[in-house]
């Protein structure tokens, strides 16, 4: 059994590829072992490729290829200075890394990698971030260290892995870090490649008797496979080629899997295969035999089949897919889904790996169509009758409105959802809600039919369902919660106390007089409020605002003394006085003998509703809640007089300019009249 993923994986293969294209431009050389196997270095020098250990070997001018594993920043600075013509064959995982640690080393963080210290690609990576990185190949490395330095990180630090670590090393010194350092960012940048190949490993080793890993000794990630085979089977073999094969052990197992490192060519998991299928069956087996069987093993897929393949060509108009077998399959770009303005070159590149579902098999000279939509379409219609089944939610985009509803679509499946089901209020108008991303519930499912049912109302209900209960479970009478003044009535305000509306009595908003709610508040204020009463059965709550503060006679001898000058504003006016409110719930009266030193007839004569005045506390009446002010003790007598004086003088000079205004209009008049009258006589 060969465990999938085997072989060359798209950094590798890049790498490989990129050399052989440059194999005959004069002096080429790679800079330390191109992969790290010794079967393609003899490869590539066979093509004329030589190998250097530093850019300071290579002859100036000369090409030099950059191995998968990457180089350092400084790599790259001196190979311009010696004017060499690079060619990059860094895997693009590994490159992204060194963007990462970059950043993040030049904002000043303390950059962690989890990896073997004297590997080259971590050697590479360290050296985009100056050589500063602290690298942890083991949590018992990452644990020591950190109980050493842990307070001279400033955080937040930033930790990333070695493209081809164990995942499970990774997430144990991933741990040990965040113990130390909770506030570290943690990148996860093992490759895909490796990932697959080690998930792959796992499960072939668990079904066989004996494991076989291929790869070079040299290479990280074929060791890395070796260790994960041998926790799942006690016996596994690790083999560079067909030479180190121990048949002999291998002859009394009757499974046998297989899995290779991503530096490891095919040829070499071929002739492995093909030397134990020669020495370990029966001796009438011969390579005819065995190759008989492998083209017998490539059947073309079935209609409706999921398949995995590399891009061999890509345009505007369709993919051809090499699926490893005798036929390629090809994608039109009316099965893929594409962004506006996205085109098949845009998304897809030749290399790329790719999924898709077959729509249809030639048997003949054709290929074999097929497509990415409906793999996707399949697995969502999956997830959409796992989300009706388990009653769970799902977002969905509204594309259109239609009639009685819109149409609304879950990755590439598209469903209904109704006008009633589209709110938990009435909807008139369903066109404000394309656009718009809605969580809904799944109501109906109908596959073969190709009909699915949202509905957004039912998880509007279900969400105010729970945050009632969460309210109603989390309050008490007596309890000072926050609120939002949501509306006003003329007999109060409704504020929103997490999901409840409750209602604030305009009686219980202020300790003074209201005669209506926005005096005091407006929509959308934030306020503390007091549970007055509860009653869940009816859904009713009543809060007061008054209540969270002292009511003002309860600590009137905390804040008004008699005697003291106090300001406040005029509130009402009586024949025998006026009331000053000293703060809400608070009058005080001023006798109309205390308005002014002088005797007057008239109080409006001196003051108005909404005046703000100084008054003299003359006594404080606890029992019966009276105040008695005086406006004119807080007056000098004099300069009232004078005040007063003024003021009649300015009255009585407005009142003698009217009379002269008056007596030169009559004068003024009197000719006119006369001269009518003689023009009638």
């Amino acid at each position: 059994m060969v465990a999938p993923h085997a072989g060359f994986c798209f950094g590798v293969r890049q790498a490989v590829e990129r050399a052989l294209a440059v194999s005959s431009e004069g002096p080429v050389n790679t800079c330390g072992m191109l992969i790290h196997n010794g079967r393609v270095t003899a490869m590539l020098k066979e093509r004329g490729i030589g190998m250097v250990h530093t850019p300071e070997e290579a002859p100036a001018g000369s090409t030099l290829i950059v191995r998968s594993h990457g180089e350092p920043k400084v790599f790259y600075e001196v190979a311009e200075a010696r004017h060499l013509q690079l060619v990059d064959a860094t895997c693009p995982f590994v490159a992204r890394i060194h963007d990462i640690v970059q950043r993040a080393d030049a904002a000043g963080r303390q950059v962690f990698i989890i990896g073997t210290k004297d590997h080259p690609e971590v050697a590479g990576t360290n050296g985009w971030c100056g050589g500063r990185a602290v690298i942890f190949a083991t949590p018992e490395e990452a644990g020591a260290w950190l109980a050493d330095h842990c307070s001279e990180v400033k955080e937040p630090a930033l930790a990333v892995a070695q493209t081809t670590i164990r995942r499970d090393v990774f997430e144990q010194v991933s741990d040990r870090i965040l113990a130390a350092l909770p506030a570290t960012e943690i990148i996860d940048t093992i490759c895909s490649a490796t990932r697959e190949r080690q998930e792959a490993a796992a499960e072939t080793a668990k079904q066989s008797d004996a494991m076989v890993v291929i790869g070079d000794r040299a290479s990280s990630n074929t060791r890395k496979l070796y260790e994960i085979a041998g926790k799942y089977c006690k016996n596994t073999f690790f083999v560079e080629n067909k030479d180190d094969l121990q048949l002999k052990r291998l002859l009394k197992y009757n499974k046998i899997g297989v899995a290779a490192g991503a530096s490891t060519p095919e040829i070499a998991i071929k002739e492995v295969i093909s030397d134990m299928s020669d020495n370990i069956t029966e001796n009438d087996v011969t390579m005819e035999d065995l190759m008989e069987d492998i083209e017998k093993s490539l059947k073309l897929p079935r209609s409706g089949e999921l398949v995995t393949g590399k891009v061999h060509q890509v345009n505007d108009k369709e993919i051809i897919v090499n699926l490893g077998i005798k036929k390629d399959g090809t994608i039109p770009a009316s099965e893929v889904s594409l962004e506006e303005g996205q085109t098949l070159t845009d998304m897809f590149h030749e290399g790329d790996e790719i999924k898709a579902k077959v729509v249809r098999t030639d048997d003949g000279d054709g290929t074999i169509l097929l497509s990415q939509k409906k793999m996707e379409a399949s697995a969502h219609w999956e997830e959409i009758k796992n989300a009706f089944e388990e009653k769970t939610l799902i977002d969905v985009d509204v594309v259109r409105q239609v009639n009685g509803g819109v149409i609304a679509k879950y990755k590439e499946v598209s469903g209904f959802i109704p006008l009633s089901q589209l709110s938990d209020r009435f909807v008139e108008d369903s066109s404000e809600f394309v656009g718009q991303t809605l969580t809904v519930k799944v109501t109906k499912v109908d596959e073969r039919r190709n009909k699915a049912v949202f509905s957004h109302k039912a998880y509007l209900n279900e969400e105010r369902q729970k945050a009632l209960e969460r309210v109603w479970s989390s309050i008490n009478v007596g309890d000072i919660v926050e609120g939002t003044v949501m509306r006003f009535t003329d007999y109060g305000a409704f504020v929103d106390i997490g999901g409840i509306d409750g209602l604030l009595h305009i009686s219980e908003i202020s300790w003074g007089k209201l005669k209506h709610p926005k005096e005091a508040l407006s929509i959308g204020q934030k306020i503390s409020v007091k549970i007055l009463s509860m009653n869940e059965e009816k859904g009713r709550i009543s809060l007061g605002l008054k209540q969270t503060t002292p009511e003002p006679w309860s600590v009137i001898d905390e804040n008004y003394h008699e005697g003291e000058i106090v300001q406040g504003k005029v509130v009402q006016i009586k024949e025998y006085g006026c009331f000053v409110e000293l703060e809400p719930g608070l009058d005080g009266l001023v006798h109309i003998s205390e308005v002014r030193h002088r005797r007057i007839a008239n109080i409006t004569d001196e003051v108005a509703i909404g005046d703000i005045v100084n008054a003299k506390i003359l006594e404080i009446d606890k029992d019966r809640r009276r105040i008695s002010l005086s406006i004119k003790e807080t007056l000098d007598p004099e300069e009232e007089a004078a005040e007063y004086a003024a003021r009649e003088a300015a009255k009585k000079a407005a009142e003698e300019k009217a009379e002269a205004e008056e007596s030169a209009a009559e004068a003024e008049e009197a000719p006119a009249e006369e001269s009518a009258s003689a023009e009638e006589e």
